[in-house]
């Protein structure tokens, strides 16, 4: 789904270009199923999800006269995240992970497309604004996640223990606390695969 659009980058994009939108999945069972029902995630090379990324997103920029770019293309890595945070719809969340005005802690993109044409969404407040609890503040049982740092050691430590058996097998407690994200929350199957693919 297309979570932000901003200005292209004329380091990254078409010289065309007149919009970059930001992809990634919505919440639920229907991206998940759609992923692994793909050819990709059947035929046992590595990368799956990244490849079906490419495969699809490509062929929609393809579609529109426009250019497909990849967190995983690089060096030189485009920079998705201050795209996120130019758009006006995804902003830094008090922990440091971005947070989105519909998906909260759950945003997490794809690809984005460069296209040569106007596109805009509808403007959005940051949903931590209207957040008095911040639960995402406390929920981490570590205390890895910051606004100013993310301590990657004591993360990786903590699932490393059966305290953190639920943070491998449905997702990080601080994206879970995000009341913003919980209609978008992720299967905890899908969950498990995203955290087995960091915790290696």
């Amino acid at each position: 789904m297309a979570l932000a659009v901003t200005a292209p980058d004329p380091d990254f994009c078409p010289p065309d270009a007149r919009a970059l939108v930001l992809i990634g999945p919505a919440g639920g069972h229907l991206w998940w199923d759609r992923i692994r029902a793909a050819p990709e995630w059947q035929d046992g090379a590595p990368d799956p999800m990244d490849r079906w990324s490419k495969r699809v997103l490509g062929a929609l920029a393809k579609r529109f006269g426009g250019a497909a770019l990849f967190p995983s293309d690089g060096p030189p890595w485009p920079p998705f995240f201050r795209w996120a945070q130019a758009s006006g719809r995804i902003w830094q969340s008090p922990v440091g992970m971005l947070v989105h005005a519909d998906q909260g802690l759950w945003v997490s993109f794809r690809g984005a497309l460069a296209l040569p044409f106007d596109l805009a969404l509808p403007a959005a407040r940051n949903p931590c604004e209207t957040c008095p609890a911040q639960p995402c503040r406390t929920a981490c049982p570590v205390g890895a996640l910051s606004a100013t740092a993310y301590d990657t050691a004591a993360c990786h430590a903590h699932l490393d223990t059966p305290r953190g058996r639920d943070c491998l097998t449905e997702g990080c407690r601080a994206r879970r606390a995000c009341p913003a994200g919980i209609p978008h929350a992720r299967l905890a199957d899908q969950s498990a695969y995203h955290m087995s693919r960091f915790h290696r």
